[in-house]
């Protein structure tokens, strides 16, 4: 029971606090007066990854990566269809896309394959997690490039206020992934469960609530693009970025149906998503209900090859 109220307190602190981080990041960012397009995809998108890049790098140097990256490549799966569907359906209706984000698809899904052909053995080393890391960074100096041209040249006002504020909602950021994967890991011998899905739909689907909830908001504020560079932004930060920073600090192995199954997933869903986008370019009810059955069954057969 203690372990259960320690695991629960531990990520609302993650989530709360990661909620504090995209607050503060995105006034930081209107302060200095950067296009929404670029807020979403690089500035709320890299607080968005906090939760999973501090979980993961506990779980790596406590000798459990596999809780790590079940969270990672977990959320990474959740975000690509069911917050979707939970962003199209609060929202009350529908994501434009902007044609700059369809023409970087074919970059997007070789970006996100990257970590799946360097992780198919079940194991990252220092030099793959380098590569990972370039990749990452590569994408996103791609895209900058791409939408340099909308950011506004004005004088920024700077605020040390927010700034202070943001660095310490990252402050109880990592007190509360420490706990977590503590107080997770416990659960999961308590319940008799495998530490991976514990990662991936307990902690994996609690840090998917920030970008969610800043989705929804963003959306119903009809700043569409804002909503879709965070979660776009968030999932390939963290397929790329934080599984490559976690092996640049310590080479790990972990189960390679992480990788062979749950990345496949990973994958399947950017390709279906981008699709949907293609369609009038926009994302409609309909295509969030395919994306809902999409991650049912990538539910059930985790829990059933899980076992």
């Amino acid at each position: 029971m203690l372990n259960l109220l320690l695991f629960f307190v531990s990520l609302f602190l993650v989530i709360k606090s990661a909620d504090s981080a995209i607050l503060y990041s995105s006034k930081l960012a209107t302060s200095l007066k950067l296009s929404k397009h670029i807020v979403g995809f690089l500035i709320v998108a890299a607080i968005s990854v906090l939760p999973e890049t501090l979980i993961s790098i506990q779980s790596a140097l406590q000798g459990i990566p596999s809780f790590g990256v079940g969270t990672l490549f977990g959320s990474n799966v959740a975000d690509l269809s069911l917050v979707f569907v939970l962003v199209l359906l609060f929202a009350g209706k529908g994501l434009k896309v902007e044609s700059k984000t369809l023409k970087d698809q074919y970059w997007y899904f070789l970006a996100l394959a990257v970590p799946l052909a360097l992780g198919y053995n079940g194991y990252y080393s220092r030099l793959e997690g380098l590569l990972l890391i370039l990749t990452g960074l590569c994408f996103h100096v791609h895209a900058l490039n791409r939408n340099k041209g909308s950011i506004k040249k004005v004088r920024a006002e700077f605020s040390f206020k927010t700034l202070f504020l943001l660095l310490a909602s990252m402050v109880v950021l990592l007190v509360g992934s420490h706990f977590t994967v503590e107080s997770g890991v416990a659960l999961a011998d308590t319940l008799n469960l495998n530490p991976a899905l514990v990662g991936m739909f307990i902690v994996g689907l609690g840090t998917t609530l920030p970008e969610t909830l800043f989705a929804i908001k963003a959306a119903r504020h009809h700043y569409d693009s804002l909503a879709l560079g965070d979660i776009l932004g968030t999932v390939l930060t963290d397929a790329t970025i934080v599984v490559g920073l976690v092996a640049l600090i310590k080479p790990f192995a972990f189960d390679e149906r992480l990788v062979h199954l749950t990345g496949l997933f990973m994958l399947t869903g950017a390709v279906l998503l981008f699709t949907f986008m293609q369609s009038g370019r926009k994302l409609e009810k309909k295509e969030g209900i395919f994306l809902f059955v999409f991650y049912a069954l990538f539910v059930f057969t985790e829990f059933i090859t899980g076992k």
